[in-house]
């Protein structure tokens, strides 16, 4: 499937009639206000929570489209529930919400990094996905996805690919559904397990921005060559 073909496509459910989710993004930077912009032009409704009121506050009007300001750790509004802090501070947001994440889709976008992108902070066999699904109520269900997308390139509107791992079907599905409302491509990627080597690939994205690219205004992508 060639670009053209699959970035039209949820332009195409949108104009269809197809329901749209309800989308709480738990963090105000660069991340969470491009998730946030493009799932407001997705047709998504959007909520925003950060420790700042105010700050939230701001975001939401930048965002327009009818986005709305939470309240930090209460009862996220949306089914699926963003969580775009600096990794350090994820399982510990998760915790404090504790049952007030419960039933929901939890989509981690954090990469776990030493701050000289020498390696990752996780040891080998587990993930910073993994983490947060261990401090998450039993009922919510955390997919890992956005971590190998640059928020200034996913911020223009360009067809990009998302990778994204899980282990409940039903999450993925939605994950997924929401990707491609985005204008976004998504690929799975497998089980939860999965996560400790997409979080392997941000690390990759920033030393090839460092090194072999020279910028990071560059994207990680799939070409299907059958």
């Amino acid at each position: 499937m060639d670009n053209d073909e699959w970035a039209w496509r949820p332009i195409q459910l949108q104009k269809a009639g197809t329901p749209m989710s309800s989308i709480s993004i738990i963090g105000l930077g660069g991340m969470g206000r491009a998730i946030g912009a493009r799932a407001v032009e997705g047709g998504h409704a959007v909520e925003v929570v950060g420790r700042d009121a105010a700050k939230a506050k701001d975001l939401a009007a930048a965002l327009g489209g009818g986005a709305t300001a939470g309240t930090f750790r209460t009862a996220p509004a949306g089914d699926i529930v963003i969580l775009a802090v600096p990794n350090a501070s994820a399982v510990p947001v998760v915790a404090q919400y504790g049952d007030a994440l419960a039933g929901k889709v939890i989509i981690d976008i954090t990469n776990p990094m030493k701050a000289d992108a020498s390696g990752l902070t996780t040891p080998d066999g587990t993930s910073a996905a993994q983490e947060i699904a261990k401090a998450a109520p039993a009922s919510a269900h955390v997919v890992k996805a956005f971590n190998t997308v640059f928020g200034h390139v996913l911020t223009p509107g360009r067809p990009l690919d998302v990778l994204f791992a899980g282990d409940d079907a039903r999450a993925k599905a939605d994950v997924s559904a929401f990707i491609q409302s985005l204008g976004l491509r998504p690929l799975d990627a497998g089980g939860l397990e999965m996560a400790h080597w997409l979080e392997g690939a941000g690390l990759l994205m920033i030393n090839l921005a460092r090194h072999g690219v020279g910028d990071f205004n560059f994207a990680l992508g799939i070409s299907n060559l059958s």
